[in-house]
């Protein structure tokens, strides 16, 4: 193993502390997202307009003066400026652009959902919803997602990059370590695409572990079985070299001499 393969080794265990760390945070956050989601459902409607931040939730009617969705633009995300009968109008995100806000136009009538001093729904003419950046509803699910895809990557490319470290010299060991540490990147990915699925089904949270579940448990016994195969060598891709010769090879028979001994038995009747 080369000085360069021992930096890629530092350079995998750098990435697994940052991916074990984003794993811890999204983790720490899922309790509070629960609860605030819980909060916001059990929320009742307000009985007048509320003069400041209130915990019911009020229904007011809006209409689009601006609208971006800042397709394109790396870090923006998309955007509307909503303006209420009175008042100045209200700025507000969006995580994604489906399914209001891609459709909203500057004249558009909407009615927007205000729980303690934010709008947190978007609702169209057409009856659809769409929750804005301070919404409450679907960040549980993120937070799960966040924590399996950084988790399980972490843990795995971790193990692979200390193993790797550890394996100087020793080639079978090193790829052993990149079979691990490549397989956790394939359990992250496939969280990243069981939050997209539920997220597009709208299914319960309780979906992504149970999709996400048995597609890791594949993936570890994946894992294991070609960690195996290359620590055996057989996932090296070089031929054996040919023994040593230890000296001149002997000359051929003479032809027709059966043998190969010249000379025995000739002029003999």
């Amino acid at each position: 193993m080369g000085e360069h393969d021992g930096l890629r080794g530092v350079m995998w265990l750098l990435i697994a502390v940052v991916a074990l760390g984003g794993g811890v945070a999204t983790a720490s956050g899922m309790r509070g997202a629960l609860e605030r989601e819980r909060a916001y459902r059990a929320a009742p409607a307000c009985a007048s307009v509320p003069v400041k931040p209130s915990g019911c939730v009020w229904r007011q009617d809006f209409t689009v003066r601006t609208a971006d969705l800042h397709r394109g633009k790396r870090g923006e995300s998309p955007e509307a400026r909503l303006a209420p009968p009175s008042g100045r109008p209200w700025r507000v995100t969006f995580r994604q652009t489906e399914p209001v806000a891609s459709e909203l136009e500057p004249g558009d009538e909407v009615v927007g959902l205000i729980w303690h001093g934010r709008v947190v729904e978007v609702r169209d003419a057409e009856g659809r919803r769409q929750q804005t950046s301070d919404g409450p509803l679907g960040w549980p699910e993120d937070r799960l997602g966040g924590t399996l895809a950084c988790g399980s990557f972490g843990v795995t490319a971790l193990v692979g990059a200390v193993w790797s470290l550890l394996a100087r010299g020793d080639r079978r060991r090193a790829r052993a370590a990149a079979v691990v540490r490549w397989h956790g990147a394939g359990m992250a990915v496939t969280a990243v695409l069981t939050l997209w699925a539920q997220s597009a089904n709208d299914w319960p949270m309780w979906a992504i572990p149970a999709i996400w579940g048995p597609l890791a448990l594949f993936l570890l016994a994946s894992m294991v079985a070609f960690a195996m195969a290359a620590l055996r060598g057989d996932l090296d891709d070089e031929a054996p070299a040919a023994p040593p010769s230890t000296g001149p090879a002997p000359p051929p028979p003479p032809a027709g001499v059966p043998g190969g001994t010249a000379g025995s038995g000739s002029g003999r009747s």
